[in-house]
């Protein structure tokens, strides 16, 4: 599952996944093993803060719950990667590597997707407040079908890849779980790096990009009321919100995806400079399953404030 410049689009190929060098072998599946367990505790906390929280019932932490839940769900499979990357080969049959593939293009989608929809309300509750009316109403049910809707939008993006995933046989002989594509297949990796490329950054990133930059526009255009101290509560967390939010998911996934473009333009060597750096921008993709917890439910300070409570209360 390296970038997208080596031919796989975090997807796994047949015919042109590298093979990792000597020393990745053992350095990929320890920084694997990391974020597994770093994305398992944060998003199994984050789970358990908003399930049992009874202040947590916000449309805010429904999005952070299924976030938490997709992230969950990928850091789940990721031991099967690293069990792969040990032994040198697919262990687990056929029925497994289509549903880590699964997850693993999940995650591609799942992210931006949930991301943009929290954003959208995080949108329209902050340009209410500065137009100093009643808050929108941002119901946890009309999240929850927010959330349906993006679950259900993310399964037809992936339903495409899972039609080519299955077991094949390396150079070696040795099985392997990947992306199988019929000939002409340079064709087809093409048309699988367009369309994760379009469906997974350039559309969801280009909205949440023009919503923020709306969203500061109208900011800097009203005028405070006299004495109303919300506007500039209002500016200031919407501009942290507008950083931390495009920062991180720009930091994790921009180099990924621009793998899949120098892929397109370009025929770089298999080197090990290039195989190195492939799988590098991987787990830093990766890692965005790690700090998505910390982002949108550890720095929210209701949640925290739940959170805290919630587990004090199990203490002996």
């Amino acid at each position: 599952m390296a970038a997208n410049w080596t031919g796989d689009n975090g997807t796994r190929l047949n015919a042109s996944t590298p093979e990792p060098l000597p020393a990745l072998h053992l350095l990929l599946p320890a920084v694997y093993s990391a974020i597994c367990a770093v994305g398992l505790a944060g998003n199994a906390a984050v789970i358990c803060g908003v399930l049992r929280a009874p202040g947590a019932r916000t449309a805010t932490h429904v999005f952070v719950l299924n976030l938490a839940v997709a992230d969950g769900l990928f850091t789940l499979v990721l031991p099967a990667s690293v069990a792969e990357l040990l032994l040198r080969r697919w262990p687990f049959g056929g029925a497994l590597c289509r549903l880590v593939l699964a997850v693993d293009h999940c995650n591609i989608f799942s992210s931006v997707y949930f991301l943009a929809a929290m954003s959208l309300d995080r949108y329209l509750a902050v340009l209410a407040a500065t137009r100093a009316r009643r808050p929108a109403r941002r119901s946890a049910r009309g999240a929850a079908h927010a959330c349906l809707g993006v679950w259900l939008g993310v399964g037809v993006a992936v339903l495409p890849f899972l039609a080519f995933a299955g077991v094949y046989s390396d150079e070696l002989q040795a099985p392997r779980c990947g992306l199988s594509f019929p000939r002409p297949e340079a064709a087809w990796v093409r048309a699988s790096r367009i369309y994760t490329l379009l469906l997974g950054f350039v559309l969801p990133m280009g909205a949440l990009c023009a919503l923020y930059a709306d969203l500061l526009r109208r900011l800097r255009a009203l005028r405070p009321l006299p004495g109303a101290k919300a506007l500039g509560r209002a500016r200031r967390k919407a501009t942290v919100l507008v950083l931390a939010v495009l920062a991180v998911g720009l930091l994790c996934w921009t180099p990924f995806h621009l793998a899949s473009v120098v892929a397109l333009t370009t025929d770089l060597p298999q080197t090990p400079l290039v195989v190195g750096i492939s799988y590098a921008i991987t787990s830093l993709s990766y890692t965005s399953s790690c700090l998505n917890p910390f982002l949108y439910a550890f720095l929210d300070k209701t949640f925290r404030k739940n959170f805290h409570t919630t587990f004090r209360c199990q203490g002996p």
